[in-house]
């Protein structure tokens, strides 16, 4: 008899020990593990499908990402509609960014990515799930799935639900939100691999630019039509008049379209033909400022202005009364609405 208690107390001591072991993980033990794969995590290559819903339609880019050590970044956001790209680079001779099919390359001092959350970035998910101290968990059959703030840029996207393989962490898809919980930002990760063979010379800028050149259609500039689409920004700042003085201003060969609007934050934006910079003569502009993240396209920001390059057409929003976020804000909403 007592034989027999004696192995029943043991039957039952292991399947508490078999249940335990196929129990689900706690949020404690998860975050954990987040912060053991952001440590064990020194090289990764990426590719997403990142659709936008901040402008009048969606817009989905492919985005592909190698990254090494922290320090080295590649960044390629290629447009899926027409196949052109932007490239963000950070290598040992600073943050840049390329427009391959323009020939044009922007370099910057800038400590870029770690002033703000990017959600192609596989380690910046696992920050933001790390340090936010009011981050909400949960899970399912596959997947771990984290709802947190952000430091994105754009203030209008206020949360975040990432979903990470349950796994080996691996990064599953990105959703992005505004206050009002409505998805801005919806991005599938397809590809992922951890500690990929990566060498400096892999982000050098020189060889991106080619390797981009060769991959992808030259720009399309509207440079055969007669006039281009004037476009107007949906944002207007408090105390600033919603109707531009408009003026057309020739330069030589080249036509500038110039909003000038009035008010006590006077601003004015800038449209012209996109021009492709000769590869023999191509400059390297360094830039006092940060790349800014537009959404639908990467622009350069300083202290008062943003240029940016969309659809064959360059943009210039010069302010010295907006502060810098509300001229992104502006620069932002130039693609979400249409010409008047």
């Amino acid at each position: 008899m007592k034989k027999t208690k004696s192995w029943l107390a043991m039957v039952a001591v292991l399947m508490v020990v078999v249940l335990a072991a196929c129990g689900e993980k706690s949020q404690e033990d998860v975050l954990n593990d987040v912060e053991e794969a952001l440590e064990n995590t020194e090289s990764y290559k990426s590719k997403a499908t990142m659709v936008l819903e901040t402008g009048q339609e969606p817009q989905t880019y492919d985005v592909e990402v190698w990254q090494k050590d922290n320090a080295y970044y590649k960044v390629d956001l290629k447009n899926a509609k027409n196949e052109q790209s932007q490239i963000i680079l950070k290598n040992d001779d600073g943050v840049f960014v390329l427009t391959p099919a323009l020939n044009k390359t922007f370099r910057f001092q800038s400590d870029w990515p770690k002033t703000s959350s990017q959600a192609y970035l596989y380690e910046s998910l696992l920050k933001d799930i790390s340090l936010d101290a009011d981050v909400m968990f949960s899970q399912d059959e596959n997947h771990y799935v984290f709802k947190t703030a952000t430091t994105y840029q754009n203030k209008n996207l206020n949360s975040q639900e990432i979903r990470l393989n349950k796994k080996d962490l691996a990064p599953v898809s990105v959703k992005i939100m505004d206050a009002d919980n409505n998805v801005l930002v919806d991005l599938t990760f397809t590809e992922f691999e951890r500690n990929p063979e990566l060498s400096n010379e892999d982000f050098n800028t020189e060889k991106t630019m080619d390797g981009a050149q060769m991959s992808e259609p030259t720009m399309a500039t509207p440079e055969e039509e007669e006039e281009i689409s004037i476009r107007y920004p949906m944002f207007i700042p408090d105390g600033v008049d919603g109707e531009p003085k408009l003026e057309t201003v020739e330069t030589g060969e080249r036509t500038a379209y110039v909003q000038q609007y009035s008010g006590d934050k006077p601003f004015t934006l800038i449209q012209e033909k996109s021009t492709i910079v000769p590869a023999t003569t191509a400059p390297l502009n360094l830039v006092k400022g940060e790349p800014v993240d537009l959404g639908f396209t990467i622009g350069i920001q300083s202290a008062d202005r943003i240029m940016w390059s969309h659809e064959g057409i360059d943009y210039s929003l010069i302010s010295e009364s907006l502060s810098e976020e509300e001229m992104a804000d502006v620069a932002r909403s130039v693609y979400a609405t249409t010409e008047k």
